[in-house]
């Protein structure tokens, strides 16, 4: 699968640089590429200069509302952030419409972080653009949530999540989710931090978009997950899990008798539940209505006995989905990786939850202005979030 990735402000930038770098890696290692393109767009001259690997011209590092901002972003505020990329938002068609293989593009994905101005406010704009210009391509966001200390003490972060995620969802034919508070490690440098926070959170892609696209024919799987997989299986609230199960070097290459090659499946098993222990918002896989998994190791790890375990694995977690499944034998050792997929996500907990502090946050501001109580429940409320767009 081939996409087209767009990184709306600071946050979203720097995950459209962490996937072009991975794009690189596809290239150098398996001699195909999984990005038509990488585009950054922001308010804020510095943010784009900090990229290191989305090419630096005017094209691919999109600077908008300049006149507005001088360059020094929004500040936070979203709804500028969104009129901004209504105003200009004909600079980022223009950059997909130079893009050189564009009809390649399987996809579009558009990444920003919730919480901040810029991308918050511009990713469900541009994304609806995208869908009335490219009506035949589906467009993904990928929306980043807050780290908990942002949510501590800044009331607008809540606003700005809740806002984001519903005008995301109204736009995008499908939200991955991602909690960046999974990722954090205490103590480490926050360079360091953030570096390996969106190293992780790009990483669960990489066999995902390879086996589609993969032309050796002896790394082809007996059941490819290409584009069309992918596709079908994305709807609405989404989340992505990696895991893998690791092999003693002494294991590799040895003759394998009828206790090792149980232990195979166990690995392939205990992989499937790294993956499912780590997905990038936690949540009950019984919420999901659609499911799929990549299973990529060594071909001779590769059988039935190993496949039936982990949908079996699968299944029994997420009992309401329709689950499609994928092999890709391109492991250069006995290693077990799983990426797990759960779509379509029905009542969110963590969702649910931003857009119920949303509409606390708006009714106290209300309270605060006219001096009357508001206090509806979340059905009736709903409305009252604003839509971006």
């Amino acid at each position: 699968m081939k996409l087209l990735v767009i990184g709306c402000g600071q946050c979203g930038g720097r995950l459209a640089d962490e996937f072009a770098l991975m794009n690189k890696k596809a290239r150098v290692l398996c001699g195909m590429d999984v990005l038509t393109n990488a585009i950054a767009v922001n308010t804020d001259v510095a943010d784009l200069s900090g990229l290191t690997n989305i090419k630096s011209d005017f094209q691919h590092r999109v600077l908008i509302g300049s006149k507005k901002t001088g360059g020094h972003g929004v500040g936070k505020m979203n709804d500028v952030g969104a009129e901004i990329a209504r105003s200009d938002g004909d600079k980022i068609v223009e950059a997909i419409r130079l893009t050189p293989k564009l009809v390649e593009t399987d996809a579009f994905l558009l990444i920003a972080g919730a919480a901040g101005g810029t991308g918050s406010g511009s990713i469900s704009v541009l994304t609806h653009m995208i869908k009335e210009r490219y009506i035949d391509k589906p467009v993904y966001n990928m929306i980043i949530l807050p780290f908990r200390y942002e949510e501590a003490t800044e009331d607008r972060a809540i606003y700005n999540v809740g806002t984001c995620l519903k005008s995301a969802y109204m736009a995008a034919d499908a939200v991955f989710l991602v909690d960046n508070q999974r990722y954090l490690k205490k103590n480490a440098p926050i360079r360091h931090n953030l570096a390996k926070i969106n190293r992780m959170v790009v990483k669960p892609f990489y066999n995902l978009l390879c086996a589609g696209e993969e032309t050796n024919a002896k790394y082809i799987g007996s059941k490819v997950m290409d584009a069309g997989d992918i596709i079908q299986t994305l709807s609405g609230w989404t989340v992505i899990g990696y895991g893998k199960a690791k092999t003693s070097r002494f294991e590799v290459n040895k003759l394998v008798d009828f206790r090792e090659k149980s232990s195979d499946t166990s690995r392939g098993v205990q992989a499937m539940d790294e993956a499912l222990g780590d997905l990038s918002v936690k949540c009950s896989p019984t919420e999901a209505k659609k499911a799929l998994y990549l299973l990529t190791t060594n071909p001779k790890q590769m059988n039935m006995d190993l496949i039936n375990d982990l949908s079996s694995t699968l299944k029994a977690m997420a009992t309401e989905a329709i689950i499609r499944t994928g092999d890709y034998p391109r492991g250069q050792s006995n290693d077990v990786e799983i990426t797990v997929i759960l779509s379509e996500l029905v009542n969110s907990r963590k969702v649910m939850d931003y857009f119920a502090r949303t509409i606390d946050y708006i009714n106290r501001a209300k309270k605060r202005q006219s001096g009357v109580e508001f206090d509806h429940g979340i059905g009736e409320s709903f409305g009252d979030i604003p839509s971006l767009l």
